[in-house]
């Protein structure tokens, strides 16, 4: 969320910086529904002042013996009791109705991020490895002999479409492949384990921007209760009203959990496979550090996403966003695009993530420099590391053998048992 005092400061570079979004003029909205809500808040103050008056006077009279004058007193505090109801209902609501039009507005994009409309204008900035070239035509994950063990046909019976059930090897390799990215987040990146719900409330769904905007692309099971589409909504919200000291920060978590996506902007796109799913694994990063360490810290944890497929050998290239494809809650983002060569290109295997300042102001996370400073707000990273999902798909693509089989990679191998392949059956050898 924005911060309304440099709304009121500078309007016209607020609207300057929303645009860069493609996003419309809104601070003179801002303005006048601020306006609005604080002389609801005058009038109903100034009416509550009257009332102590009035009521002053009231204790005066009976003290006098005054009837006439108590009377007349007491039926007017009465009405004004009324009145004061009535304007505090009013402040409420104007209050509520400028939240909900700040809780509906991006983040502004950094300076740092490229002009754009869409992901055609990212702008490569590193690139890993060398794609492999084949002497047979590599085929997409779900034609992989080797790969039988994913199950489409059934997870469509009990599930429905976009659904996968892992069998045999499948499995896994898919749980090898999580284990080992929370190993290297936590042994050599100093990420600390945390395992959350997957049920949330409102709250944090509002805190961390996926509320009220993404409403349609979230899955809810009840009027309070959410399904994480990824654990950065719960690691996040676990310093919602909080105020941390200064030699508690940086704060960097690491959680390997469900999450669920309904998919409802993305109707025919990747439908065959297990790309795009309503159900699928994260190992998830968050970070929470001072305002000045933030940009350093998205260095850093896009490097500790890289580092999984660099040891795993799978070529990758990293995008900066531009500002027209960031997403709601970004000011700044890095995208980690893994080779498939079935599909012969670069697909989107992790977001890193620097919000700044905007969902710690939603969850009033803050932070204290010293035991006399006032609070400040922390600024929130997160990025995927990596999508476990995605990661089992390019394994298999780049690992593919003309036979059907799958080598696993190196550093997978002690996590199935020492096998160094997959046969074209789908057994481990």
């Amino acid at each position: 969320m924005h911060d309304i005092r440099k709304i009121k400061e500078n309007p016209i570079e607020f609207d300057k910086l929303l645009s860069r979004r493609h996003h419309r003029y809104v601070a003179q909205e801002i303005l006048k529904l601020d306006a609005e809500r604080r002389a609801k808040i005058l009038e109903s103050e100034t009416a509550q002042a009257e009332r102590n008056n009035v009521s002053n006077q009231v204790k005066q009279a009976k003290l006098n013996n005054n009837l006439e004058e108590f009377e007349n007193l007491r039926t007017l505090l009465s009405n004004s009791k009324e009145k004061i109801t009535r304007l505090d209902i009013e402040a409420k609501e104007a209050d509520d109705i400028l939240l909900k039009f700040l809780l509906s507005l991006p983040n502004t994009p950094n300076p740092n991020v490229p002009s754009g409309k869409d992901e055609n204008d990212n702008v490569e900035i590193h690139r890993w490895g060398t794609p492999r070239i084949f002497d047979f035509e590599p085929r997409e994950h779900f034609l992989i002999k080797g790969a039988a063990g994913l199950n489409f046909k059934d997870a469509a019976k009990i599930s429905g479409s976009r659904f996968v059930i892992l069998e045999g090897t499948m499995a896994s390799l898919h749980r090898a492949l999580a284990q080992f990215m929370l190993d290297v987040q936590i042994n050599e990146h100093g990420y600390k384990e945390v395992w959350t719900p997957v049920l949330v409330t409102n709250k944090c769904m509002t805190g961390t921007g996926q509320l009220p905007k993404f409403a349609d692309e979230s899955y809810s099971i009840s009027n309070n209760q959410w399904l994480i589409p990824t654990a950065e909504v719960s690691l996040t919200n676990v310093f919602s009203d909080k105020i941390l000291s200064l030699s508690e920060l940086p704060k960097r978590l690491v959680c390997h959990s469900q999450c669920f996506r309904s998919e409802a902007g993305s109707a025919g796109r990747d439908t065959s496979g297990m790309l795009r799913q309503h159900q699928f694994e994260k190992v998830e990063m968050v970070s929470i550090t001072l305002p000045e360490k933030s940009h350093t810290e998205l260095i850093r944890m896009t490097e500790c996403a890289q580092k999984i497929l660099e040891l795993l050998e799978i070529p990758y290239r990293t995008m900066l966003l531009c500002a027209g494809d960031i997403g709601f809650s970004a000011t700044q983002t890095h995208d980690i695009e893994v080779w498939l060569p079935g599909q012969n290109r670069f697909r989107e295997i992790s977001s890193c993530s620097s919000c700044e300042d905007f969902q710690a102001r939603r969850m009033n996370a803050r932070y204290r420099s010293s035991n006399s400073a006032k609070p400040e707000f922390v600024h929130t990273l997160n990025g995927s590391g990596l999508a476990v999902g995605r990661c089992l798909i390019a394994v298999l693509e780049n690992f593919q053998q003309e036979d059907g089989s799958i080598l696993i990679p190196k550093v997978l191998q002690s996590y199935v048992g020492n096998s160094k392949k997959i046969t074209k059956s789908g057994e481990f050898l």
